[in-house]
This record gives structure tokens, sequence and C-alpha cells, in this order.
């Protein structure tokens, strides 16, 4: 019998736990994401369609089962991966969708599968008409991948999460790929314990000063420089009043509440806390389908290394963040059950109740700052294996 494994990630934080976890045989691995990327080029997307969520971390979990010594599946990596040239046009991008239906194909598309092919021509197709009728999307830099996701995004009468679908389809995703919500658009932002706000997710994750991140918010619309200005000069509470009245109303994806109850291990991975996984803790529903889960753990995988939206936080620190997201902060319903932490746990005064730490070298010594997936996976089967038998017994 296979064993089902929730995991909350975001793009590339929980890569190599991710990939580990779909060679191990008999797991079946859903992979929870949120869509509340803004930066740069996804920013630019975000802003020409209104109302369609960021694909960004869709796209880059779509590509971790392609393996870059079978040319089929290179190639699929290379359409995800691809970047529009500064000077790209609608014309260039017409003209790449072209020879894409020529017979054969050079270069690195060449071996591309004529399933997938197809699909991905269509969708761009429907993206090209799109921008014909409504020039204005600044194609420059634009990922590929992102732009195949925006077509089916257009063709499936704007619903994000069959967009979702269909492209983990088109790219042979064998891992379940869903978006944590069910597609309602809405902006991240972050307060900060000086009064700064962060006026969206490009804003977290860029470098910052020291400052820890107190609040964060998801709004109906993206936040201007100006208003956040205007907010920072307003004293705290009515700062986090005017924020919390422009919230957005999000709503719980039915499949990824449904993957986190029958989930036999749950894993909140790591990755940038503030961006990609704690907003995804805000999502309405989610934590009483972990409270319902019938998952015996529930394991954090603390940061190796320090992203510039956590500095100066600590692990205990941030299984606190964990806890307070997610509606639980004394851990009363075993939300967190374990925290595996690559360097020493917290003095004992300081330790969040019902959790057990365990420390391990989990760290990828050809990568600094990152997890070693194997390693991470074998600690992660071992709290499993334990926390059943200890129920069994």
């Amino acid at each position: 019998m296979n064993r089902a494994i929730a995991l909350f990630s975001g793009g590339r934080g929980a890569a190599s736990i991710a990939r580990s976890l779909l060679r191990t045989p008999g797991v079946d691995l859903s992979l929870l994401i949120n869509g509340y990327d803004n930066g740069l080029s996804t920013g630019a997307l975000r802003r020409y369609l209104p109302g369609m969520l960021g694909p960004s971390d869709f796209r880059k979990n779509m590509l971790l089962h392609l393996d870059p010594q079978d040319p089929r599946q290179a190639a699929l990596r290379a359409i995800l991966e691809h970047r529009l040239p500064a000077d790209a046009t609608r014309h260039g991008l017409r003209e790449l969708v072209r020879s894409l239906t020529a017979p054969a194909l050079s270069g690195p598309f060449a071996a591309l599968p004529r399933t997938a092919r197809a699909a991905i021509v269509r969708e761009l197709t429907v993206l090209l008409d799109h921008l014909d009728d409504r020039p204005g999307l600044d194609l420059a830099d634009c990922s590929l991948g992102n732009l195949v996701f925006a077509g089916a995004y257009l063709r499936l009468g704007e619903d994000f999460n069959a967009a979702v679908q269909a492209c983990a389809r088109t790219f042979g995703s064998p891992a379940m790929i869903m978006n944590i919500t069910n597609g309602e658009n809405a902006y991240l932002v972050a307060l900060k314990e000086n009064g700064r706000v962060l006026a969206d997710e490009a804003d977290i994750v860029a470098p910052q000063d020291p400052a820890a991140i107190t609040d964060l918010f998801l709004l109906r619309e993206a936040l201007t420089p100006e208003r956040a200005r205007e907010l920072e000069s307003w004293p705290a509470d009515l700062r986090r009043q005017a924020l919390a009245r422009a919230g957005a109303a999000v709503s719980p994806n039915p499949r990824a509440c449904e993957a986190l109850r029958n989930a036999d291990l749950i894993v909140y991975g790591p990755g940038t806390p503030h961006s990609s996984l704690y907003p995804s803790y805000l999502t309405p529903g989610v934590a009483d389908a972990i409270a319902a889960s019938r998952a015996t753990a529930k394991v954090l995988v603390v940061n190796i290394g320090e992203d510039h939206d956590v500095r100066g936080l600590g692990p205990d620190d941030l299984v606190r963040r964990t806890l307070r997201y997610l509606g639980d902060p004394d851990n009363q319903r075993r939300t967190v059950t374990h925290v595996v932490c690559h360097t020493s746990a917290p003095a004992h005064g300081s330790r969040v109740p019902g959790v057990r730490w365990v420390v391990a070298d989990v760290a990828d010594p050809e990568h600094p700052g990152r997890h070693h997936g194997e390693r991470t996976v074998q600690v992660l089967n071992r709290i499993a294996r334990d926390t059943m038998l200890a129920r069994v017994g």
C-alpha cells in the first residue's frame, strides 16, 4: 500500500526533498503551494491578467521529476526554464511557436514529445491571440513556462487551479501539484516591527533591514508604493486595521484539504517562510484539515540557510510563527509533532510544547545552505515509522 505525503512547499526551498520523495518507491506526493509570487516578469504577467495568481512556484515544481539525461524530459525542462530575450516581441514569440509546429525541430526543444508539444503550442497560441487583442504585456525575460501557464489559464476560462492541473499533465508531473486556495486572486503584504510596510511578495523576499516581520495580510488589490508610504506614517493599530479591512476573501482548495486529511505524513517544508509557507497556512480550513489528518507525524523542516525575511530568527521562532499562522499558538491540536533541525535544538525552557526536536546532519555538502534530499527523507521516514509504531504499540 502506498504512503501519502503532503508537503507544503514554495519554489526551490523544498525541491531536493520533494525530488527525493518522488524517487522513493511507494510514495504518493502532494505538493501544496500558494500563488502570491509577484516578482519581476511574474508581476508583469499578473498585472497584464488581473485576477491571475503567480505561476512561478508551480512551474518550478513541475520540473522536479525531469531527468536532464533523458532527451525528451530535457526538452520539457528547457521549455519550462527558457526565458525570452530582453528585446522580445509578440512577433518573436509567434515565430517561436511556429518553429514548434515544424515537422523536424532542432535545438533544445528538438526531442519534445508530440502530445506535450501540441499542448504547449495550443496554450501559447491562446496567449498570442489575447495579446493581439489586448497588447500591453512586456515579454522581456518572461519565462516561457509561465506563458504556457497563462495560455492555459485563458483557455480554461481564467480558472487558475484548472490551469495548474492542465500544465502538470502537459509536463508529466508524477506529484499532485495543488494550489492551496480555490484560486481567488490576492496580494501578499507584510508589516515589520519597525513600522515598515513590505508592499508585495517581491519586497518580502528581497534584502531588507533586520527588523522582524510581525504580520502578513492577503489583500484584494495590489498595494501601491504611495499607499504603503501613507500606511507607514500611521500608528501601528490603525495600520493593521486598514490592511485587515482590505483583506481578500480566499477559500481552501478542497483537493488540498483532502490531501491533508488523507496524508500519512505532513511536512512543512523549508523555503522563504513569509512568502512561500506562512501565507499558505493563512488559508481558511487548512488548519482544520491538518487537525483532522490521519497523519501520526507532522514535521517542520527548519531552513539551513537564512533568508532575507527571517534575519535574526532562530528555529524556535520559526516553529512558533508556523503555529501562530495555523491558529494553534500553544500546539494544543498537535499541529507540529516534530522539528528537523540541522543545528542544535533550542534550550529546553524555550521549546514549544508537544514538539520533539530531531537534530540531524541534513545539509548538502555540495550546496551550502540547502538540504540534502536523500538524508532529509531518511530522517522523515524514520520519524513517520517511529510515530506509527508508537501509535500501534
